[in-house]
């Protein structure tokens, strides 16, 4: 059963029909209940759209009532959700890794704690948070915490008025969350193009999705640390950086005082449509108006600047490629099966089933 959000069309979805067939054919000599078991194994490790068509066909609804709530109640919730995702699947794969409490007493800091997760809200695990405890409750260790926030951060991105894109499933959480193994994982907001592009590469995802999904910061936020050298002292020179344009150069300076009082102040890195998810982000660049250096980087450099051009002049391509790289994203590390995960019954705790 293919699932479609509410008011928008069906979208037709692809299975593992051909692979399960080879299979079965592969098994045809088999006895037949040992063919049945073998294929279900087989099918039960693969990541799909139907993955919870049978245990908990309800799973997309669900999530989707907590995150229509929290989006309403809470807006800050969507980024916080998406950035989630993005900073989870960067680190030990997409396995809701970012997730854990770092156990009491333990030397080693969890992801969540490390140095370069202490911006991320904390909306967005309550979010994760209540959407578990509803799937539990109607469907008791079944889902992953890792699906059920790659589902949410769809949900947000749709809300916002970006694509909808169909989410494969088939996660399993992963046990292993330890704050040393973010930082070289993590795309920092000064990164240089050359950096974000071995580090894009290091995940299996090309140039182009590293420009594509670059375009979730169209309604993302960074605290004043992250741009503060741009407005005060680029590159040591004392001076301003030459691409922030003027106006917003006056702007950001009103709200972000070169010496304290800025701890908590936060700016939109869309400075033009920082709560609407489309495509303004890229033509804030063509103009200067990108708030974060790496981000202003991507139409200065040659090699991402045309990239930058086309999905800043076509918001269908940008949301075409946008849901397709997320999938691809979405793929990165994940954990199958007891041998490399589990199903957590709390998202903050590891030993699930």
């Amino acid at each position: 059963m293919s699932m479609s959000p509410p008011h928008s069309p069906r979208t037709s979805c692809s299975s593992s029909t051909i692979f399960i067939l080879s299979v079965a054919i592969f098994l045809s000599s088999a006895k037949s209940s040992d063919a049945a078991n073998a294929t279900r194994r087989v099918g039960h490790r693969q990541m799909s759209y139907e993955y919870y068509s049978k245990s908990c066909p309800q799973v997309e609804q669900l999530v989707g009532s907590v995150t229509g709530q929290q989006f309403r109640d809470s807006p800050i919730s969507g980024p916080a959700t998406i950035r989630l995702f993005f900073h989870d699947c960067f680190v030990e794969g997409c396995d809701a890794s970012i997730l854990i409490d770092t156990k009491l007493g333990s030397k080693e800091l969890a992801e969540k704690d490390a140095l370069d997760n202490k911006d991320l809200r904390p909306e967005g695990f309550e979010t994760i948070d209540k959407a578990k405890s509803l799937v539990e409750s109607k469907c008791p260790g079944v889902v992953s915490c890792a699906d059920i926030l790659a589902i949410a951060a769809r949900d947000f991105i749709h809300l916002a008025g970006g694509p909808y894109y169909q989410v494969k499933k088939g996660r399993w959480d992963g046990r292993i969350s330890t704050a040393s193994n973010v930082s070289a994982n993590i795309p920092k907001p000064d990164s240089t193009i050359d950096h974000l592009i071995t580090l894009f590469e290091t995940k299996g995802l090309t140039i182009e999705d590293m420009v594509t999904l670059s375009g979730a910061h169209t309604i993302g936020f960074a605290h004043c640390e992250h741009f503060l050298g741009r407005l005060y002292n680029y590159s040591g020179t004392g001076r301003p950086d030459p691409y922030v344009d003027p106006r917003l150069l006056k702007s950001l300076r009103m709200s972000c005082p070169e010496h304290g009082g800025n701890l908590d102040v936060i700016s939109p890195v869309d400075v033009t449509t920082p709560f609407l998810f489309d495509n303004a982000y890229y033509g804030n660049l063509a103009v200067r108006l990108g708030l974060l250096a790496s981000d202003e980087a991507l139409f200065i450099d040659l090699r991402t600047r045309p990239i930058a051009l086309e999905l800043g002049n076509d918001m269908g391509k940008f949301f075409q490629m946008f849901g397709a790289a997320m999938e691809k994203m979405g793929s990165i590390g994940v954990k199958r099966g007891r041998k490399h995960g589990e199903k957590r019954k709390v998202c903050r705790v590891p030993g699930g089933v």
